[in-house]
C-alpha cells in the first residue's frame, strides 16, 4: 500500500508551523500521513508528533541537516522517508528539495499545489495567470502552497522513532537506551539481540553474546545468517519460519528486514536496528534506527551498557 509522507518544513532546526498545514493537505490524498524530520536533534520531531492526523513521525537524525545542502538532503530523505507521495512546503528551498527527490526517484513533481480533491490536484501556471489541474496515477513529490491548507489543530501524541546517521554512536547508543528505558517494565522486560548476515561471520556473534549477557537477553538469528552459516542454529532464528517473539526490547544487527523476519518481531515493544545500509527496510518498523556497521556500533553499545550497569 502506497504511503503518504510529509517532509517537515524546518527553520533553524525547529519544525516550522506550517507542517500543520502539510499533514492537512496529505490527509486529502486518502490517508493519515508518516511525517519525516529532518534534523540534528530528534527532540526537535517532539513538534511534529503534536500535530494531530499523522500516523507517525520519524526522525531524521544526520549532520547534513545542520546546513542545507540539496544534494545531501536529498539524499538523506531519499534513504529514511517511504515509498508513496511525498508532500513538502512549496518555499523556495523545499521546492529544490522536492525536485531533486522526485529526479532520485524517477517520479514526477507537481510544484505549488493550492486544492486537492482526491488524486487531482491544482496548481498555478503562467505567473498565476492560469491554473492547471493534473491526476496522480502513481508515486509523486508534492508541493504545498503555504496558508492555503487548513493547519492541523495541536495536542495530537504520534509515535516518535529515529533513524539516526550522524555516526556519533555513543550519542545515538546512550539516547536509544535512554528511550528504551523509559518505555521498559523492569520488573517484566525480556531482550533478544540479533544478527543477520550482515554480521559477516558466525564467529562475529560472540559480540552480541556479550552484550546479551549483559542485558541478560537471549541472542537470536535472522534466517539469511541461519541459512548462511551451520554455526548459527535454526533454534535461533527468528522470523516467519523460525520463531515469533515478542519481547520489550528487541536489537536487531546487520538484518536488513525481510518481511519473513518482520512477521516474527514486529510486536516487539521498542525495536533498535543497526544497519550500514540506510535503505534497509527494518528502518521503517525501528523505534530507534543507527546507520553503521555493526564493529563501529557493538563496541561502543557494549562499553556503554558496562557503564550503565555498574
Amino acid at each position: 500500500m502506497t504511503e503518504t509522507v510529509v517532509i517537515a518544513e524546518t527553520v533553524k532546526g525547529t519544525v516550522h508551523p506550517s507542517t500543520a498545514e502539510l499533514i492537512t493537505a496529505a490527509q486529502s490524498l486518502g490517508s493519515q500521513p508518516v511525517v519525516v524530520v529532518p534534523c540534528t536533534d530528534a527532540s526537535a520531531a517532539e513538534i511534529a508528533a503534536g500535530f494531530v492526523g499523522s500516523a507517525r513521525v520519524v526522525a531524521a537524525k544526520s549532520s547534513v541537516f545542520e546546513h542545507y545542502d540539496a544534494a545531501g538532503w536529498a539524499s538523506a530523505i531519499d534513504a529514511v522517508a517511504p515509498a508513496g507521495i511525498l508532500v513538502a512546503s512549496a518555499t523556495p528551498q523545499s521546492k529544490d528539495l522536492a525536485a531533486r527527490i522526485a529526479a532520485r526517484r524517477e517520479i514526477s513533481v507537481v510544484q505549488d499545489v493550492t486544492q486537492i480533491e482526491g488524486g487531482n490536484l491544482t496548481s498555478p501556471i503562467y505567473s498565476g495567470k492560469a491554473m492547471q489541474t493534473v491526476a496522480l496515477s502513481g508515486d509523486a513529490v508534492v508541493t504545498i502552497r503555504p496558508n492555503v491548507f487548513e493547519a492541523a489543530p495541536t495536542g495530537g501524541n504520534s509515535e516518535v522513532s529515529i533513524v539516526d546517521t550522524t555516526g556519533n554512536m555513543a550519542t545515538a547508543v546512550q539516547e536509544f537506551m535512554a528511550r528504551a528505558s523509559s518505555r521498559l517494565d523492569v520488573a517484566e522486560a525480556n531482550i533478544i539481540v540479533s544478527g543477520g548476515r550482515g554480521m559477516g561471520s558466525p564467529d562475529n556473534f560472540v559480540h552480541l553474546e556479550k552484550i546479551a549477557d549483559t542485558l541478560g537477553a537471549a541472542v537470536g538469528a535472522s534466517r539469511a545468517a541461519v541459512d548462511t552459516w551451520d554455526e548459527i542454529p535454526h533454534s535461533m532464528q527468528v522470523g516467519q519460519t523460525g520463531k515469533t517473539v515478542n519481547p520489550n526490547l528487541y536489537i536487531a544487527v546487520g538484518i536488513s528486514g525481510a518481511i519473513q523476519h518482520l512477521a516474527g518481531m514486529r510486536s516487539s515493544k521498542y525495536i533498535v536496528a543497526i544497519n550500514k545500509d540506510a535503505d534497509a527496510p527494518i528502518f521503517q518498523h525501528a523505534d530507534y534506527g543507527i546507520v553503521a556497521t555493526w564493529e563501529e556500533a557493538l563496541p561502543v553499545l557494549e562499553s556503554t551498557l558496562s557503564s550503565m550497569m555498574n
